[in-house]
C-alpha cells in the first residue's frame, strides 16, 4: 500500500534516512515514498461510566518508548499521559517526582496569540494543573521509591466543554498501572459540581459556571481518599461531605476499567532495588545512645521551631560521633538515616501513645494568635494575621477595572477573555524561615498556596465590586499553614480597605498521625490534630487546609501520604469546622465588619455619560484625550458600554483635577440637535483625496462627506467638482454610526429633480427653523 506520503531530500533529510533504515520506505529519485507503517500496535480499549459520561481509556498506539503511556477521552477531549522511570536510583531523600502539564492552542484548534505564535513558558494554569496531578499519585509509590520519574501530560484535542484537567489525572493513573514502574494504584478523580441543589459528576465547563462547587475528588481502592481539592460557595458541613462521598463513588468504576487494563494489557512491575539497610546492631546503638535525648527534646515545650532544631540537630551530632567510633566502617549517611528515622517513630509515638504534642497544646488547641489592622496609614487596607510563629502581612490595593484582565491560554482560546476583580498574590521570601535563597515570585509553591487562598476569598468579595482588587500576602515567619494564615489576614486586610465582603473568612490546618498495619495496609490508629507545626506536617500523615465563614465552607486542599478513609475526612472536617469559628471570633475582636467608607486616600470611581453623538471627540483620535486626561490627572476612562465611561482615579484629588479637564473638553463639543433627514447648509473646511470636511455650524468638530456622496456621478476627487474651502454646500443628515459615533450625511440625495425643504444655517437663525 502506498500512502502517498512522501520525504524531501535524500541527504538533508534525516527522517528519511531513519525510515529508510528501518526498512519502511522504498527510494525513487529524490523522493521517498512510504509503503508500509503499521501504528495500531497492540493497541488495547476500555470504557468507565460515570454519571451520563463515559470515559474511554486507551493505551498501545502512541508513545511506545515510554515505559508507560495512555490516553484518556471525555466527550471530544483527549489527553495523552507517559510516564517514564530510570532504572538507577538516587541518594535523596524525597520521590523524584516531576509532572509537566501542557496546554496546547493546537488541541483546541488555534495558533497562540503572543509574538512567536508558539507556546513558551508554562502558564499559572499549566503549573497548578501539574501540582494537582502530582498530589494525586505521588502518594502511591512504594516507600523509599528513589527512582528518577517524570508524568507529561499531552493535551491531544479540547472540546470546550470538557476540562482536560481531571482527565489528566486518570490518564497518568492508567500511563503508571499499565508500565512496569511499582506503584501501589491505580487511583481515579472526578470533578464535583452542583447546580440547583443537585450534585453532578464531570460537569461541563457551562455547568460549572452556574455551580456552588467545584471539587476534584481523588480516590483509591476501598473507598479511600487520596486527595481533595475544592472551592465552595459557603457550603455547609453536611452537603460538602456529601460531594465528597459522591466524588469517592464515582472513582471506583475508573479505577476499576484501569485494573482490567492493566491485567491484561499491562507490563511486569520491575523490582526495586532494596536500600542498604542499617544492621540490627546498629539500630539498637542508636536507640541505646540516642532515644532518651531525642524524647527529652520533643516532650519539651519550652522549644520554639529553631531552638527544637538546633536541639536536635546537637543530639544527632554527638550521637553520630559517638556511633561512628564503634562502627567505623558504617557509611555516615545511614548513620544519619538511621538517627532521624528513629526521632520520627518517637515523635509520632508521643502523639498516638501519650496525646502529647511538642508545644504542649492538647490535640485539638489553636496556638496563640493576634492580628492587627491598619498597619500603615498610606495603604488602602492592610493587616498583620500571628499565630504561633507564623506571620503574615497582607495589603489591599485598588485599581481600576482595567486592570481586571488575567489571561489564561487555553481558557482565551475556548471561552474568550475574562475578566476578574479580584486576584491574591501569595509571597514566601527566604528570610521566613531563616534560610538565603534567591528571590523571586511565581515559584510552584507559591502559585499553590496563593490560588488556594484566593478560592477561599472570592466567593465573599462582591462581583460588582467598582474596583480591580489585589490582595498581597507576603509570609514575614513561617511555621506552618501559611496559606491558611494568608486567608485569615486577607479577611482583615479587605475589611480595613472597606472591601463589603458578605462574610469573615478564616483557615486552619489539620493533620494526622496513623499507625498502619503493615500486612493488611490498613490504619489500626489515629490522631487528628488541630492547628499543625511545619514539624507535624513533614512528620504526620496529612496535611489538611480548611477556609470558611461560620456557616460553611469555602475552600479546601487536603494532601495526604497514604489513602485515608472517609470516616477521618469526616472528623477531620468537623474539627477543622469548629477551629475556624473560634479564628473567626478572635479575629472579630479587632475588626468585626468591613469599614463603612474606604480610607481617605483610597481610588474613587464615577461613571461618566458621554451621547453617541459627543463621544468621539470625547475619545480623540486614536484615544488622544483619555491618554492625555492620563497622563496629565493619573486617571484611567474604561469604556462600559455606548454611553457609559467608568472615571476612576487614584486620589479625590486626582478625580476633582479630571473633572475640570473633562467638562472643559466636554463643554467645546456643544453641538444643537439634528433632525433626522434634515437638510443644512454646510461650510468647506478641507478638501481631501476621500472627500471634504465640512462643518454644519462653528462649533462643532468637522466631519467627512465622502466623495461617493458628492454627486450623482461617479467622482474621483473632490477637485473635479469645483468645490473649493470656504464654500457652502447642502448636505442631507442621516443620523449617526451606532459603533462610531460620525455623523452620516450626503450631498448626492439632493441632487435628484425633486428637493427637500432645506434647512439654512444663517448666523441668527436657530437650530430647528427651516429655511425653503
Amino acid at each position: 500500500m502506498n500512502y502517498g506520503f512522501r520525504l524531501f531530500s535524500h541527504r538533508s533529510c534525516n527522517i528519511g534516512r531513519c525510515i529508510k533504515n528501518a526498512g519502511l520506505i522504498q527510494q525513487s529519485k529524490r523522493y521517498y515514498y512510504v509503503t508500509s507503517w503499521d501504528v495500531s500496535g497492540d493497541s488495547s480499549e476500555t470504557e468507565a461510566k460515570v454519571g451520563d459520561r463515559t470515559i474511554k481509556i486507551s493505551s498501545g498506539r502512541l508513545a511506545r518508548f515510554a515505559n508507560g503511556g495512555a490516553v484518556v477521552q471525555i466527550g471530544e477531549t483527549s489527553v495523552l499521559v507517559t510516564a517514564v522511570s530510570k532504572t538507577k536510583p538516587m541518594q535523596s531523600g524525597f520521590m523524584p517526582l516531576t509532572v509537566d502539564y501542557r496546554e496546547k492552542a493546537a488541541a483546541a484548534g488555534r495558533i497562540p496569540t503572543n509574538h512567536l505564535r508558539r507556546e513558551m513558558g508554562q502558564t499559572d494554569n499549566e503549573i497548578l494543573t501539574s501540582r494537582l496531578i502530582d498530589r494525586c499519585i505521588r502518594p502511591l509509590f512504594p516507600k523509599g521509591y528513589s527512582y528518577d520519574t517524570q508524568i507529561i501530560c499531552n493535551i491531544l484535542a479540547v472540546d470546550g466543554y470538557n476540562d482536560p484537567d481531571v482527565i489528566s489525572i486518570n490518564a497518568a493513573s492508567a500511563a503508571i498501572s499499565l508500565s512496569d514502574i511499582p506503584w501501589n494504584g491505580p487511583i481515579a478523580a472526578v470533578r464535583v459540581g452542583r447546580v440547583d441543589e443537585e450534585f453532578i459528576l464531570n460537569p461541563t465547563r457551562e455547568e460549572l459556571k452556574n455551580s456552588d462547587l467545584n471539587m476534584v475528588v481523588a480516590g483509591s481502592k476501598k473507598s479511600n481518599v487520596v486527595m481533595i481539592e475544592a472551592s465552595a460557595e459557603n457550603m455547609l458541613q453536611s452537603d460538602f461531605l456529601k460531594g465528597v462521598r459522591l466524588g469517592v463513588r464515582g472513582c471506583q468504576p475508573i479505577i476499576q476499567a484501569i485494573e482490567n487494563l492493566a491485567k491484561n494489557h499491562g507490563k511486569e512491575k520491575r523490582t526495586m532495588q532494596t536500600e542498604m539497610l542499617p544492621s540490627e546492631a546498629l539500630q539498637t546503638k542508636i536507640k541505646e545512645l540516642a532515644n532518651d535525648r531525642i524524647y527529652g527534646v520533643f516532650s519539651d515545650d519550652s522549644h520554639d521551631k529553631f531552638s527544637r532544631d538546633n536541639a536536635l540537630s546537637l543530639v544527632r551530632d554527638e550521637v553520630v560521633k559517638e556511633v561512628a567510633e564503634v562502627f567505623p566502617d558504617e557509611e555516615n549517611y545511614i548513620i544519619t538515616e538511621t538517627f532521624y528515622a528513629l526521632a520520627k517513630q518517637i515523635f509520632r509515638n508521643l502523639i498516638l501513645d501519650e496525646d502529647k504534642r511538642c508545644d504542649g497544646r492538647n490535640l485539638d488547641e489553636l496556638r496563640n494568635i493576634c492580628c492587627q489592622v491598619d498597619m500603615y496609614k498610606p495603604l488602602h487596607g492592610s493587616a498583620i494575621f500571628q499565630r504561633g510563629q507564623t506571620q503574615v502581612l497582607c495589603t489591599v490595593t485598588f485599581d481600576s477595572i482595567e486592570s481586571a484582565l488575567r489571561t489564561n491560554s487555553l481558557s482565551d482560546t475556548l471561552d474568550g477573555v475574562k475578566e476578574k476583580n479580584f486576584m491574591l498574590h501569595y509571597e514566601f521570601p527566604p528570610y521566613a524561615t531563616n534560610e538565603i535563597g534567591r528571590v523571586k515570585s511565581g515559584s510552584r509553591r507559591e502559585l499553590g498556596h496563593g490560588n488556594l487562598a484566593e478560592k477561599a476569598l472570592k466567593s465573599v468579595v462582591p462581583e460588582d465590586f467598582p474596583f480591580t482588587i489585589r490582595l498581597t500576602s507576603e509570609v514575614l515567619e513561617s511555621n506552618g499553614s501559611s496559606s491558611m494564615a494568608s486567608v485569615c489576614g486577607g479577611t482583615l486586610a479587605m475589611m480595613d480597605a472597606g472591601v463589603p465582603i458578605s462574610n469573615a473568612v478564616a483557615g486552619v490546618a489539620i493533620g494526622l498521625m496513623t499507625n498502619v498495619n503493615e500486612e493488611s495496609n490498613e490504619i489500626e490508629e489515629y490522631k487528628i490534630l488541630t492547628d499543625i507545626l511545619g514539624i507535624e506536617d513533614f512528620m504526620g500523615d496529612m496535611d489538611f487546609k480548611l477556609a470558611g465563614t461560620k456557616k460553611g465552607i469555602t475552600a479546601l486542599q487536603a494532601d495526604f501520604k497514604l489513602p485515608i478513609p472517609m470516616k477521618l475526612i469526616a472528623e477531620a472536617v468537623q474539627q477543622g469546622t469548629h477551629a475556624k469559628s473560634e479564628i473567626i471570633k478572635i479575629m472579630s475582636d479587632v475588626i468585626s465588619k468591613p469599614r463603612s467608607d474606604r480610607k481617605a486616600n483610597s481610588p474613587v470611581t464615577e461613571t461618566l455619560e458621554v451621547p453617541i453623538a459627543r463621544r468621539s471627540h470625547f475619545v480623540g483620535p486614536g484615544g488622544y484625550n483619555l491618554k492625555k486626561l492620563r497622563a496629565e490627572t493619573g486617571i484611567t476612562i474604561t469604556q462600559l458600554d455606548e454611553t457609559n465611561f467608568q472615571v476612576f482615579a487614584p486620589s479625590p484629588v486626582a478625580m476633582d483635577e479630571a473633572k475640570l479637564k473633562i467638562e472643559k473638553l466636554l463643554v467645546d463639543d456643544r453641538e444643537p440637535n439634528l433632525e433626522f433627514g434634515g437638510v443644512y447648509t454646510a461650510t468647506i473646511n478641507e478638501i481631501r483625496e476621500s472627500g471634504v470636511m465640512i462643518k454644519l455650524y462653528p462649533t462643532m468638530t468637522p466631519s467627512l462627506l465622502h466623495v461617493s456622496q458628492l454627486d450623482q456621478r461617479k467622482v474621483s476627487h473632490p477637485s473635479a467638482l469645483g468645490l473649493e474651502v470656504g464654500q457652502e454646500i447642502h448636505v442631507k443628515y442621516f443620523g449617526r454610526d451606532p459603533v462610531s459615533g460620525r455623523m452620516r450625511l450626503s450631498r448626492k440625495v439632493l441632487m435628484a429633480p425633486a428637493s427637500s425643504v432645506i434647512k439654512s444655517l444663517g448666523k441668527n437663525r436657530p437650530p430647528s427653523s427651516n429655511a425653503s
